[in-house]
């Protein structure tokens, strides 16, 4: 389908991207993923047909991810990953289209900027930034216009951005580089210390989604999982159960509840009082993560849930922002620069 849109958003994830169009809401979502020849330097595939390729391409084909953590880590890749998206859904033909892109709250200046470069290489005419996690509390349809403190706490792929608004802005934020594939590569160190298999992060992705679990379950599950032994050299199958998965988790989930805490403690007492009452929303494909609500609330003492559709908050929150375009910034944001001034 393809639309002439002036106003677009894009939630530029570390596992997948999200196209908006202003009047259209979400348009399309592919795996921030870019295939590339070694030898050649060109730039093969990017988006689903890239991820087909990831663990399965020959010694010249590199399948890659230009996003890390959240960030730009190689420019022209990126720049390419935007602009073949853009152009399945949109017609530059006539008026070049003004962006908002999402960015953790973490990021530096010069990260900043590296986005707003990419954006505007692939086509934009002018390009917006907007939080993460101020784009996962309007997402997820939490009224922070109002003078009563809300918190989120987004877990994506990449980072884990927490932040506390009220007034329509971020009281008080704070944003660590681990999330969901931190959980993946949990698990893999796990198994490969404990059981000597060494597997692949699409075995530790399915390990993560069918058993996975931060909290214990009522009733243990498990699953076995295929790989390779690391005394034999040849395939076997192992036995993994839910409980492992809790041991495997405990320093990644350790750290995430460490950011929330960082939070709550440098935020004002009133608004501390007003999220004890409102509770705790959790967004991001990474909270989905079987009893993340619990253990918050055990560490906390406060009613936390998870956002209904918490994968898609932050791109239905550039959806929202798009009606407000014509208002915000163009550029970067300094958000470091602006964290350090108000610390």
């Amino acid at each position: 389908m393809i639309i002439t849109a002036r106003d677009i958003g894009i939630d530029l994830g570390t596992s997948n991207v999200v196209l908006c169009a202003r009047g259209r809401g979400v348009i399309t979502r592919e795996p921030s993923v870019v295939a590339l020849d070694r030898s050649t330097g060109r730039i093969l595939k990017s988006g689903l047909e890239a991820e087909r390729m990831l663990g399965r391409t020959p010694g010249n084909v590199a399948a890659l991810h230009p996003l890390q953590k959240g960030v730009v880590c190689d420019f022209e890749l990126t720049e390419y990953m935007i602009r073949e998206l853009i152009k399945k859904v949109v017609s530059f033909s006539l008026v070049k289209p003004r962006v908002i892109v999402s960015v953790p709250s973490c990021v530096t200046e010069v990260e900043e900027r590296a986005v707003v470069d990419a954006a505007i290489a692939a086509g934009a005419r002018k390009v917006c930034l907007i939080e993460a996690d101020l784009a996962a509390a309007l997402g997820s349809g939490m009224d922070i216009s109002k003078a009563e403190g809300n918190m989120v706490v987004d877990v994506g792929a990449g980072t884990t951005d927490c932040a506390v608004l009220s007034l329509g802005g971020i009281v008080r934020s704070h944003s660590v580089k681990v999330a969901g594939d931190a959980f993946d590569e949990a698990i893999i160190r796990y198994i490969r210390k404990k059981h000597s298999l060494l597997i692949g992060k699409n075995t530790a992705e399915e390990l993560k989604k069918n058993i996975g679990c931060v909290f214990p379950r009522p009733e243990e599950v498990g699953m076995e999982v295929k790989g390779r032994c690391l005394m034999t050299g040849l395939p076997r199958v192992v036995s993994i159960s839910s409980s492992e998965m809790i041991e495997a988790f405990d320093d990644v989930s350790g750290r995430i509840i460490e950011a929330i805490h960082a939070v709550l403690e440098g935020t004002p007492p009133e608004l501390v009082a007003d999220i004890a009452e409102n509770g705790i929303v959790l967004t991001g494909g990474g909270s989905l993560l079987w009893g993340f609500e619990r253990l918050i609330e055990s560490s906390t003492s406060i009613k936390t849930r998870c956002a209904d559709d918490a994968e898609m908050c932050v791109a239905y929150g550039i959806v929202r922002s798009l009606d407000r375009i014509g208002d915000m910034e163009d550029g970067p944001l300094n958000l470091a620069r602006k964290k350090r001034l108000s610390e």
